[in-house]
C-alpha cells in the first residue's frame, strides 16, 4: 500500500513536485485543431486569440499516415508562439497504439515547458493514470521542467465510466476528465452512429387520450448522455478537478450544439470541446454564466449578510443552500471577468 503523505512526493528524481490543487483557469472551450494541416497550423495563433484553450490533436481525426506530421507540427506552433491567456494542450494517441511513446517523449522534451496539459485517451482505470503519471516524472526530469504537466482523461470505454472514481483520483496531476460519446456508444453497444447530441429515438410519450387511442401524443427527446455527465462531474468534484463536455460532431446544427452544452453546463462541467469555429463563440457564451442570474445571485449574497438564516426576496425563500448555490455562479463569473472586460462590465464588478 502507497503511503499517503508520499501521493505529492516526485515519482522520478529531479522531476518537479506535483501540485497540491489543481487551480481554475477558464476553459470554455478546448478548440481542437489539426497540426498536419498545414491551413490550420497557420491559423493557430488567431484561434488562440478567441480561445480559453487550443488543443493540438494527435489522435483520431489524424490518418495514420498523418501521426507524425501532426506531431512535429505541434512541436513547431509549440515553439514559434506564444498563446498568452490561451491555455496550450494536446491529446496524444491512445496508451496501446504505437505512436503514444513518442508522442510523449517528443513533446516533452521539446516542448514541455509551454504545454499546460496532456489529453489520454480511452482511460480505462487508474492504472493507465498511474502509467502516464510516472513516465511524465521520467520525461519532466530529463528535460528539466520546473513544473509538472497536468493531465486530462477521456472517458470513451464502459469500463472507464465504471472506474471514473478511480481515475479521477489517481494521480495529483489529473487536470479533469471529458465526456468522449462516440467511442463510449460503441463501447456500450449503443445504436447511435451520431457524435454526442441526442437521438430522435431516445424519447418519453405522453399516456394515451382514454376516449381517443388513436390521437397524436406529444413526445420529448431525452439525454443520452444526462447519466453519464452527471457520474463524471460528481467523480471530478469530489477529486477538485474539472469536468468537461466532449464533442458535438454535427457542426451545422448550432442550436443543438447549444442546448447539449448547456445541459452540460447546468449539471456542472466547466466547457466543452469545439472542432470548428463556430463552436468556440457557442461555448464560451453557454459556460459563462447567464449575467441576470449573477446579478440575482449578487444581489441574494448581499442581503443574506453572513450566509446563515433566512431571508424573503421578491417572494422568493433564500437560506444558507440558495446563498452557496448564488456563490457558485458569482465566482464562476468573477473569474471569468478577470480576463474579459466585456463580461466584467456586465456582470458588474
Amino acid at each position: 500500500m502507497r503511503n499517503a503523505k508520499d501521493f505529492f512526493k516526485p515519482m522520478a528524481i529531479g522531476a518537479p513536485a506535483p501540485v497540491r490543487e489543481i487551480p481554475f483557469r477558464p476553459s470554455r472551450m478546448i478548440h481542437f485543431f489539426d497540426p498536419s494541416n498545414p491551413k490550420m497550423a497557420a491559423k493557430a495563433p488567431s484561434i488562440a486569440a478567441k480561445c480559453d484553450v487550443l488543443l493540438g490533436n494527435l489522435e483520431d481525426a489524424i490518418q495514420a499516415d498523418n501521426k507524425v506530421d501532426a506531431r512535429e507540427g505541434f512541436v513547431k506552433i509549440a515553439k514559434e508562439n506564444d498563446f498568452g491567456d490561451c491555455q496550450l494542450w494536446t491529446r496524444v494517441n491512445s496508451l496501446d497504439s504505437p505512436w503514444f511513446l513518442d508522442d510523449m517523449t517528443r513533446i516533452v522534451q521539446e516542448v514541455g515547458d509551454k504545454v499546460d496539459v496532456i489529453m489520454v485517451p480511452k482511460v480505462e482505470g487508474p492504472w493507465d493514470i498511474h502509467y502516464v503519471d510516472r513516465l511524465l516524472a521520467q520525461l519532466e526530469a530529463r528535460a528539466e521542467l520546473q513544473r509538472p504537466i497536468l493531465v486530462h482523461a477521456i472517458l470513451e470505454t464502459a469500463l472507464g465510466v465504471a472506474n471514473v472514481e478511480e481515475i479521477a483520483g489517481a494521480s495529483p496531476r489529473m487536470q479533469g476528465l471529458s465526456l468522449g460519446p462516440a467511442d463510449l456508444a460503441a463501447s456500450r453497444r449503443m445504436k447511435t452512429t451520431r457524435v454526442g447530441g441526442g437521438h430522435p429515438g431516445y424519447l418519453v410519450r405522453t399516456d394515451p387520450d382514454p376516449d381517443d387511442l388513436d390521437a397524436p401524443r406529444e413526445t420529448a427527446q431525452q439525454d443520452l448522455w444526462h447519466y453519464t455527465i452527471a457520474r463524471m462531474v460528481d467523480a471530478c468534484v469530489a477529486n477538485g478537478i474539472f469536468a468537461y463536455y466532449g464533442p458535438f460532431g454535427d457542426i451545422r446544427d448550432t442550436v443543438a450544439c447549444e442546448d447539449q452544452f448547456r445541459n452540460a453546463f447546468l449539471l456542472g462541467c466547466v466547457g466543452a470541446w469545439s472542432l470548428h469555429p463556430v463552436q468556440i463563440d457557442i461555448a464560451k457564451k453557454v459556460f459563462s454564466p447567464p449575467v441576470d442570474e449573477v446579478l440575482w445571485a449578487k444581489r441574494v449574497i448581499e442581503e443574506m449578510g453572513d450566509g446563515t438564516g433566512a431571508v424573503m426576496i421578491d417572494g422568493k425563500m433564500q437560506d444558507d443552500a440558495t446563498y452557496k448555490q448564488c456563490n457558485v455562479m458569482v465566482e464562476l463569473a468573477r473569474k471569468l471577468a478577470e480576463k474579459d472586460d466585456e463580461l466584467k462590465q456586465a456582470y458588474q464588478f
